[in-house]
């Protein structure tokens, strides 16, 4: 499947998209965060929405970014758990951050409290999500773009 297609202005319009949803009353501090750890996972969906290194004119290399943009949603707390459950019916990728992630202090404790609760009842504060544009679209449907 091909990334995306420019149009006559040369604007790219993309067959997949990547969406984050964030729940609606996290401290600003906590949204950038839960958006952080979100799509680190979403590379491993698949990685070739992740482009070439970059470099300057120096030639230092930095590190790759996803070749396409990422949009940010926000959403209550209902808002999330029907886009769980609507992605994961869909059978697209998910990422997941649930409340219970702000207490912890690595990753593997960050698998654990996640591990201790059943899908249905995690208290999700954000979620990332990568598919075809349409599918993605009908997943968030509900959610607001991010202000």
């Amino acid at each position: 499947m091909a990334l995306g297609d420019s149009n006559e202005n040369g604007t790219v319009r993309f067959e997949t998209k990547i969406g984050v949803l964030l729940r609606d009353d996290l401290h600003t501090w906590q949204r950038l965060n839960v958006t952080a750890f979100l799509v680190s996972g979403v590379h491993t969906a698949e990685p070739e929405i992740t482009g070439d290194v970059y470099r300057d004119a120096d030639d230092t290399v930095y590190l790759p970014m996803f070749r396409q943009p990422v949009l940010v949603f926000e959403g209550g707390k209902e808002t999330l758990t029907t886009a769980r459950g609507r992605a994961l019916s869909r059978r697209l990728p998910v990422a997941v951050f649930t409340s219970d992630l702000f207490a912890t202090g690595h990753d593997e404790a960050n698998r654990a409290a996640v591990r201790a609760v059943p899908g249905d009842a995690l208290d999700l504060v954000g979620l990332a999500v990568y598919g075809p544009r349409n599918a993605v679209d009908k997943v968030l449907k509900g959610a607001r773009m991010h202000p």
